[in-house]
């Protein structure tokens, strides 16, 4: 999985785990793309200081991951029912089909 999708699912799973200040920085430079510069100024610490907080923030999110396996389990879901759509779709079978897309749409 690419770098930065994991990072943000992983955000998405367990960012509310994190410090509000954590929080802050990593969105500012995760969903935000700011530049470790352009955050260490918004927030008032040095670039290293960004960096160290990311590389903190990417570690405890992975260690939640690896005890939970939240993120884990949500990609496999979603590719089973991808699944059970497209063997709904070549039987003609609309309603599941439907459904399928619904459960997709909610995950």
């Amino acid at each position: 999985m690419e770098k930065i999708v994991e990072q943000t699912l992983l955000y998405d799973f367990y960012g509310e785990l994190l410090t509000k200040r954590q929080q802050e920085i990593y969105e500012s430079v995760i969903r935000d793309d700011l530049s470790l510069a352009e955050a260490a100024e918004e927030f008032g610490i040095s670039r290293q200081g960004v960096h160290d907080m990311i590389r903190r923030c990417n570690t405890i999110l992975s260690g939640y991951e690896s005890k939970l396996r939240l993120v884990e389990k949500f990609l496999s879901m979603r590719t089973e029912v991808q699944k059970i759509r497209e063997l709904a779709l070549a039987s003609h079978e609309s309603e599941i089909a439907r459904i399928a897309e619904a459960v997709l749409e909610e995950l």
